[in-house]
Order: C-alpha cells, then structure tokens, then sequence
C-alpha cells in the first residue's frame, strides 16, 4: 500500500509539474503558438515540424492529437495536414523523455527555488511565464524522484521482477501492459515518466522496456479515438490515421527492428538503461514517420476505407471546438474566428432582408428568417464557449480578449434581430402590396450602403485590429446618425404633402431606424477592436 501510495504521489507530482510546465511555456509562446499552427502548408515535412514544436510546448503528444482532431472537425486542417502533424506530434513527445534523463532531480529544489522567486519579484508578464515554466519543470522532476523511491522496494519481490521479464519473453505482454497504463494515466508521457522511474531504479531491463514502450505508443491514440467521438467523419478519420500510424510502426518494431533498434542504443549507452529507454523511444517514433512519411497518401485512403461515407454539412458552428480548449492561446484565436463566422452570418441575414425589402423577393426574406435563428444558435454557443475559456489559466491580455468577444457577440446577435425585423417589414410590405417611391427606394438603398460598409469594417477591424478602420466606422456611424434624421424629415415632409401612403410611410420609418441601429452596434463593434488594439500595445 505503502508504494502504491508513493507511486500515486510522485505521478501526481510529475503530472502536475508538467500541467504548470505546458502552461508556462504557452503562455510564454502566446502568439507564436497560433503562428506556428497557421504556418501550416501543404508541405508534409513542414506539418512534421509543426507537430513536434507544439508537442514539445503543450508537453503531450494526446493533446495536440486531441487538438488536431478539433481542428479538423472545425475545417481548419484538411486530413493530408492533421496526418503529418500527428506524425510530429509523436516525435515532439520524446523530448520530455529525453530531458528526464539528465537526471536533474538533485537539482529541482535550486530550480523551483528560483524560479519561484523571480515569479514573486518580477514586473515583466513575460519573465513570471518563463518562471512558471521553470517551476512546472522543477516540480516533475521531484515527482520523477518520489515515483522512483516509491518503486525502488519493488525489486525485493520475485514476482515483480518475474513479470518484468516476462515483457521481454513475451513481448504482447509487455505492450499490453504500456497500453493499459497509457490510458489509465490518459498520457504517454506520465506513462514513460513511470518506466523511466523504473528504469532509474534498475527495476527494469532494456529488454523489457522496449516492448512496453510500444504498447505506450499504442496508447496514447485512445485518446484521439475517444475524442472523435461527436466530431464530423474527416476528424474521426484523422484518430484513425494516428491508430494505423503508431500500429504499423509496432508492428515494424516488433517483428522487424526491435533486435537492431536493442544492438544501436546499447551500443550509445551500454550502461545506462534510461537513457536507453528514451532513445529507443527517440528511435521508434522518428524512425516510424520517415517510414511511413512517403506513404502518409495510402494511410489516408486506408483510413477511408476504414471510415467510408460524406461528412453531412452542418450550418452554424464552424470553428470552435472543446477539443481546443487545452491550448488556450489557440482555442482563443478559434473563437475570433468564430466570432467572424457569426459576423458574416448577420451580414448575410441582412442582405437577404434587404433585398426582400428592395426587390420583393420572398426567397430572400425565408433565408433572411431562418438565418437569424442560426445567428442566435451561434451567439449562444460561442458564449458557452467564451465561459469555458475564461475558466482556463489565460494571461491578463488575452482575458481581457475574451471578455470583449462577449461583447461584440452580443452586438452581432442584436444586429441579427435588426435584420430580422427588416426581413418582418418586407414581409408586410409585400404582404400587403405597399409601393415606395422613387426618392424613398433611393434614400433607404444610400443609408443601406452606408450602413453595410460600416458594419463590414467593423468586422475587419476585429480581424485585423487596424486603428484607422475603427476610426473610419466611427466616422460613418456618425454620418448615419444624422443622415437618418435627415432622411426621417424629408419623409414626414413627404406624408404631409401627402406624396406618400400613410402606411408604407410608416415602414419606410421603421426600416431607416432598423439600419440606423445596425450601424450604432458596428460602431460598439470597433470600439471593442480599439480597446484591443490599446491593451496590446500596453
């Protein structure tokens, strides 16, 4: 019980620091994450790449799996691009193994010592984020040496050391035991931390090692599998792609390589099995993607056969998606473009409207009706998914991001209902037959493009952040605010002379308001991309 205890807590430990360690890192790579991810080309060995730095920086292969599967299910990565990042993902997992082996316990205490103290004392956002880095970095290695004290008694008991060679003998076994522990732990990397701890303790020979190693590598793409599960039929395919990459690559191993693999790193490192340990893990995963990296085509098609069919086209959520939410400075980037999505939306709704109100076209004024229900369907998810956001370890600058998506959210939503109510009021002008005049059907065709063009840049300025556009919508809401009175007192002076019908006068009033509202949520809009703008350049 005693050991079970110390296992549990050293693992803990190590997990925890690796929490804090990832976190750290993102925080500290912020932008540069989402720049790495949106890099991505076509270009397999560039999509390798990028799999291995974002593992190396979220410290686990299962997360940017996970990540991937999110991606793709969101349409931002197509199959051919998540199949060489899982690739690199496998190879960026090792590095952790690597560093392990330095056997820098003895100094964990200094580390997080200092770490710790530049955290309290530093002003720079940046510096604490590397500090916490450090602390997380510092904390696994502790956990590293209370697993390894807490397994060290093992080696007294027969049975323990004849089941470890019983892995070596008969190396099903062994991969089945890495499998298992893999997905109770829900991470290769705590799985190899626990053989590495092994391996320190001499609990562990290279020989049995090995074939555990490759039921870890099997897995960790469980994790992948259950993620898919309620993503679209592409993502699932991509968990598909991972299971008969790291299949194929123990199946290699195991019958083929793993006598070569065994003679090359004990001749690197005849005497210490860790270092053994991680470079046969180094070895597998790097050797298995240049294996199979010329062939990553014909894994995509087997993974179609294994998952024949059309993805059904969906209408609302495009791009955000909780398998994201791990990498917060890339789940907030998916949230603007979200956001954006819904923008479009509500501008498409009130196109549609308007040209039911401008053309009589009864198709446009349905789209118009049901698409404002797809603009509030989108304004309720993306806010559930802003408030788990905001549950997540996000630096000062980006939470303030986050809090200004609420906002601007909630001025497309209101936008939406304009345009909804534009869709109502050509509904009852055709309805009922009501004609505008020819001066009328050309002051409401003016303020619509003036109010359009400033609901447009508001929208830019949120994806580009340029100052002068937010000035420009600034200027135009306030050129529409007095062209509405403008326009409100030329039409009563029309009703008076009576050159106007009474009723479709009071449309035509209703219709201008409508539009000048839309432009004063375009400019709450630009205001919300001003304070961003500000706060980044703090």
């Amino acid at each position: 019980m005693e050991i079970a205890f110390g296992v549990l807590g050293g693992l803990g430990l190590f997990l925890y620091g690796m929490h804090i360690m990832s976190d750290g890192l993102q925080k500290t790579a912020g932008q540069k994450l989402k720049s790495i991810i949106s890099a991505l080309t076509s270009n397999r060995f560039t999509g390798v790449l990028v799999g291995a730095l974002v593992t190396a920086i979220v410290q686990s292969s299962s997360a940017t799996t996970v990540m991937v599967v999110g991606f793709v299910n969101a349409g931002m990565m197509q199959l051919a691009q998540a199949a060489s990042v899982i690739m690199g993902a496998n190879i960026g997992t090792t590095v952790t193994a690597q560093v392990i082996t330095f056997r820098l316990d003895r100094f964990a205490p200094l580390i997080i010592g200092v770490a710790v103290g530049i955290w309290l004392f530093a002003q720079n956002r940046r510096t604490k984020q590397t500090a916490e880095a450090f602390i997380g970095f510092g904390m696994l290695f502790i956990g590293m040496r209370y697993m390894g004290s807490a397994l060290s008694p093992l080696g007294q008991y027969e049975g323990f050391r004849h089941l470890v060679l019983r892995f070596g003998e008969i190396p099903l076994l062994g991969i089945l035991a890495g499998f298992i522990v893999t997905i109770m732990v829900q991470s290769s990397t705590a799985a190899t931390g626990l053989i590495l701890a092994l391996a320190m303790e001499g609990l562990l020979p290279i020989q049995s090692g090995l074939p555990v190693l490759f039921g870890i590598n099997m897995g960790t793409t469980v994790t992948a599998i259950i993620a898919s599960v309620g993503a679209n039929r592409t993502a699932k395919r991509a968990a598909v792609f991972h299971l008969l990459f790291n299949l194929i690559g123990t199946v290699l191993f195991v019958f083929f390589l793993r006598d070569v693999t065994y003679h090359i790193i004990t001749r690197i490192n005849p005497d210490d099995i860790p270092r053994q340990v991680a470079n046969a893990h180094t070895i597998f995963n790097v050797c298995t993607t240049l294996v199979m990296l010329p062939f990553t085509g014909s894994l995509i098609k087997l993974a179609y056969r294994v998952l024949p069919g059309e993805d059904e086209v969906v209408l609302g959520v495009k791009y955000i998606d909780d398998r994201i939410l791990s990498t917060p400075p890339i789940a907030l980037g998916m949230a603007i473009k979200e956001t954006l999505h819904m923008g479009n939306m509500a501008q498409t709704t009130l196109r549609a409207a308007m040209n039911g109100i401008l053309k009589g076209n009864t198709k446009k004024i349905r789209q118009a009706l049901a698409l404002e229900k797809v603009t509030n369907e989108l304004e309720r998810e993306i806010s559930s998914y802003l408030v788990k956001l905001s549950n997540r370890n996000l630096p000062a600058d980006q939470r303030e991001t986050v809090d200004g998506l609420f906002n601007t959210i909630n001025d497309i939503e209101r936008i939406g209902d304009h345009a909804e109510n534009l869709a109502e009021l050509a509904e009852f002008k055709l309805d009922n037959q009501l004609v505008f005049s020819a001066t009328a059907t050309e002051e409401i065709l003016d303020i619509y493009k003036k109010t359009m063009k400033a609901y447009t840049q508001s929208l830019a300025a949120v994806q580009t952040l340029d100052i002068k556009l937010v000035e420009s919508v600034l200027k135009k809401e306030k050129a529409i605010d007095q062209l509405e009175k403008k326009l409100r007192a030329n039409h009563i002076g029309r009703l008076n002379a009576q050159q106007c019908i009474p009723s479709a006068g009071v449309i035509y009033l209703d219709i201008i308001s409508n539009l000048e509202r839309i432009s004063d949520h375009a400019a709450n809009i630009a205001l919300g991309a001003r304070d961003e703008i500000r706060a980044k350049r703090v």
